[in-house]
C-alpha cells in the first residue's frame, strides 16, 4: 500500500502520519522507507542486506543436516537438537530453525513394535497369505479375535508432553513438588482381563483370578470353557463362528488344541496364526487403546475401582469401533504379505 500511493501519487512521509493516525508509524522509518522505495522501486530486501548468517550459515546447515538425517544410512544414530547443538557447538536455538527453516524437515514419532527375527518375517508373510485365502472377505464377519491384558490401578503415562508453565524467573527448586512430581506406586496392583470380540458381537470382560498363572489347564477349563466360548455361542446363536487366538503358551497346548477342535465350529490353530503379530490382531492393534484412554480419564483409586470401571466401560463400548478395526484386518494381512512379513504397521 505505501509502495502504490508513493508512486501513483506521491504521498509524503507527512501525509501518511497525517492519514493513518492508527498505524504507530514513526517519521524516521517511513523517510527510510519511502527513500528505498524511490530508489530501488522496490520494497523487497536487497539480496546479501541484513546482518550477516552466523550460526545459520551454509557450513553449519551442512552439519546439522548431515546429524539430522544420519539413521537414513546408519538406523539408530539420530541425534536430539541438544545433542546436535552439544556436538557441532551451534547454539540450540539455531538449530531449531536450521532444522525448521533452512532444512524444512519435520519430526515423527518413533512407535513401540515387535522385533522380528528373519523366520518370524518368512512365517509372518506365508501364514498372512495362508489367512487371507482361508478367510475371504464375507467369512471375517464370523471371527472372534481374542486376547489378554494387564489392567494396572496407577494409569499409565507418557512424560515426554507432560509439562506446566510457571511465571519468568520461578527457580524449579522453588515450584511445589505436586505439581512438579508425578509420583507412581513401586508396584501398582493389577488385573488381567480377556475379551473376544467380532461383527456378531463382543464378549463379556472376563478377569483371571488374582495370583492365578495362566497356564493349559487354567485356559481351557475356565477363560475358554465357562466365559469365552459361551459368550461366542451366545452371540452366535449356537450357528457357525471362527475363533482366533495368538500363539501365547497356553494357546497353543496340545490339550488346547484337542478342546477347540471339540468345542468351535473352526479355529485358526497356532500353526496359521502369524507368530510376534499384535499387528494383526484387532484387539492389540485398536481395542485394548481405546478402552484405555476410557479406563483413565480420571484417577483409580484400588482394584475394585478398577474393576468397575473396566465393566462399565466395557459394557458401554461402541460396537463401530470394533467393526472399524475388523474391517482393517484382511487389509492388514495384505500388507503383511507385501512387506514380506516385516513391519507395515507405521502405513495404516
Amino acid at each position: 500500500m505505501i509502495k502504490n500511493l508513493r508512486q501513483l501519487k506521491g504521498y509524503t512521509a507527512v501525509r501518511f502520519l497525517r492519514e493513518f493516525e492508527s498505524k504507530n508509524w514513526t517519521r524516521s522509518g517511513l523517510d527510510y522507507l519511502l527513500a528505498k522505495i524511490d530508489r530501488t522501486g522496490s520494497v523487497d530486501r536487497v539480496s546479501g542486506s541484513g546482518r550477516p548468517r552466523t550460526a545459520r550459515a551454509i557450513g553449519n546447515v551442512t552439519v546439522v543436516e548431515e546429524m539430522a538425517l544420519s539413521q537414513e544410512d546408519k538406523p539408530r544414530t539420530h541425534r536430539t537438537v541438544r545433542q546436535i547443538a552439544r556436538e557441532s557447538g551451534i547454539p540450540r536455538s539455531s538449530v531449531h530453525r536450521i532444522i525448521k527453516t533452512d532444512l524444512q524437515l519435520k519430526c515423527l514419532k518413533k512407535s513401540n513394535a515387535q522385533a522380528l527375527t528373519s523366520a518370524n518375517k518368512q512365517a509372518r508373510m506365508t501364514r498372512a497369505r495362508q489367512l487371507m485365502q482361508k478367510y475371504p472377505e464375507a467369512m471375517v464377519n464370523f471371527i472372534f479375535f481374542t486376547d489378554e491384558k494387564v489392567f494396572t490401578v496407577a494409569a499409565p503415562t507418557n512424560s515426554q508432553n507432560d509439562r506446566f508453565y510457571v511465571r519468568s524467573g520461578t527457580r524449579k527448586k522453588d515450584v511445589d513438588e505436586n505439581r512438579l512430581l508425578r509420583t507412581r506406586p513401586t508396584f501398582s496392583k493389577s488385573v488381567m482381563v480377556s475379551v473376544g470380540v467380532s461383527k456378531l458381537g463382543c464378549t463379556a470382560i472376563h478377569f483371571v483370578e488374582p495370583g492365578v498363572k495362566v497356564n493349559g489347564e487354567y485356559y481351557r477349563n475356565n477363560l475358554l470353557g465357562q466365559k469365552l466360548l459361551p459368550d461366542m455361542r451366545r452371540l452366535s446363536q449356537d450357528e457357525f463362528f471362527v475363533f482366533q487366538q495368538d500363539g501365547a503358551p497356553a494357546h497353543r497346548a496340545r490339550d488346547t488344541i484337542t478342546f477347540l477342535e471339540q468345542q468351535t465350529p473352526d479355529f485358526i490353530p497356532p500353526t496359521l496364526w502369524p507368530p510376534n503379530s499384535p499387528d494383526l490382531n484387532p484387539v492389540d492393534y485398536s481395542i485394548w487403546s481405546v478402552l484405555q484412554d476410557k479406563v483413565y480419564r480420571s484417577k483409580i483409586a484400588d482394584i475394585d475401582e478398577l474393576k468397575t470401571r473396566l465393566v462399565n466401560e466395557w459394557a458401554q463400548f461402541d460396537q463401530s469401533i470394533i467393526d472399524a478395526a475388523i474391517s482393517q484386518w484382511r487389509r492388514r494381512l495384505s500388507a503383511c504379505v507385501r512387506a514380506r512379513g516385516a513391519h507395515f504397521e507405521h502405513k495404516f
